[in-house]
């Protein structure tokens, strides 16, 4: 299993033996990184987003977990990603196979 974390400054590493290595984006899922950041996401970055990605409202939502109201709302600017939701959105914005394939993958036993 694969140990991910999001810093401050938008990078995206992974943990090894207690040490960070940075990801580099993987060439089969090409989308140019926004100037977004998960602080200044606006509803086109979010839109952006999910059209660079090549999916629907529906199919984005699905994916990310969300109620497609919820993506409809972002986008609309009715309103706004906050907490968990701005991270995954910056974190998608630089890696978007790496948040399906956490988002996909079975949770780990407690």
């Amino acid at each position: 299993m694969q140990r991910l974390r999001l810093k401050a400054d938008g990078r995206i590493v992974e943990l090894r033996d207690g040490r960070e290595f940075p990801l580099a984006p993987s060439p089969a899922f090409a989308v140019a990184p926004l100037e977004a950041t998960a602080e200044t996401a606006t509803p086109p970055a979010v839109r952006d987003l999910r059209r660079r990605a090549r999916l629907t409202q529906m199919e984005f939502a699905n994916r990310l977990g969300v109620p497609v109201e919820t993506i409809r709302n972002w986008e609309q600017g009715k309103r706004m990603p906050r907490g968990p939701a701005r991270a995954l959105l910056a974190v998608f914005a630089h890696a978007p196979d790496t948040v399906f394939a956490a988002l996909a993958s079975e949770p780990l036993p407690v």
